[in-house]
């Protein structure tokens, strides 16, 4: 599977890019399977009554293997079996996909694959206010998997189109955390005053993203558990690149291919 110009237009200009029946059925089952033995046992997969959460002061964890807070649940632990890298981050096509955007060679072989992550039900409870942010660690590209359907609402990936061109300058380095602190304010205060994308979706879909877009894990209104897989495409010069300063041109170190997309004459409201 190959990403059209058009497809590789709208992720360089946008920051994310959806692709629609990618995940192979039969490993997404096995993921969704493998779920449940990280689970508390008063949460049980056939009754979705279970689901709701937040999570009750007995079932928190703080192990990064198995974090379970609040509504939150990021199941790490089988994050290195094989067919859970295969799911996802080596799976042949998404591969594809990813060398169009960094380079047919270029990309780091995958060793894990974050896990599987998971929004609770909210039930009752209100809503969290939405606001944007950037992950900290070095990476390309992520992509978020979802190994069940994600209804509107339904704690999908949200995020901030065009947020990475204005949040990239204000970091003093291309992809280590460390940032003008009052430039990004700024930025993500600007962004989070605009209306995000809600990228819900069925199954087997996927949403590739870029390391400085704006994004959170949305509430989750429906009484769905949202469950999702997540890996970030890295370089393999990333330990040279990650230390340079922003350049003038963000896209100078990904493929020639999304570097011969012109976005120059496509309007961002001026954020700076």
């Amino acid at each position: 599977m190959k990403l059209t110009t058009d497809e590789l237009h709208l992720f360089k200009r946008n920051g994310y890019l959806i692709k629609r029946k990618v995940l192979d059925p039969d490993l997404m089952e096995r993921a969704r399977a493998m779920l449940w033995g990280g689970a508390p046992p008063d949460r049980l997969r056939d009754d979705p009554a279970t689901w709701v959460g937040p999570f009750r002061p007995y079932e928190e964890n703080d192990e990064g293997s198995n974090y379970r807070r609040g509504f939150r649940w990021a199941y790490r632990e089988p994050g290195d079996e094989e067919w859970m890298i295969r799911l996802l981050a080596t799976e042949p096509k998404i591969w594809s996909m990813v060398e169009q955007m960094l380079g047919v060679g270029q990309v780091v072989q995958p060793e894990r694959i974050r896990g599987i992550y998971c929004t609770l039900p909210y039930g009752d409870h209100p809503p969290q206010k939405l606001n944007c942010h950037t992950d900290g660690h070095p990476f390309h590209v992520g992509v978020v998997g979802y190994i069940d359907d994600v209804p509107p609402g339904g704690g999908g990936f949200m995020v901030w189109p065009e947020s990475h061109r204005a949040f990239y300058p204000t970091f003093t380095s291309q992809y280590l955390r460390d940032q003008d602190e009052a430039a990004y304010e700024k930025v993500r205060d600007e962004f989070n005053q605009r209306t995000p994308v809600d990228a819900h979706g069925q199954a087997g879909d996927i949403v590739f993203w870029h390391h400085r877009l704006g994004h959170m894990a949305s509430p989750n209104t429906s009484k769905q558990l949202r469950q999702a897989v997540l890996y970030d495409f890295l370089k393999t010069d990333m330990e040279q690149t990650q230390q340079e300063p922003p350049q003038e041109d963000m896209w100078r170190d990904w493929s020639d291919e999304i570097r011969a997309i012109d976005i120059d004459t496509d309007t961002m409201e001026n954020v700076a």
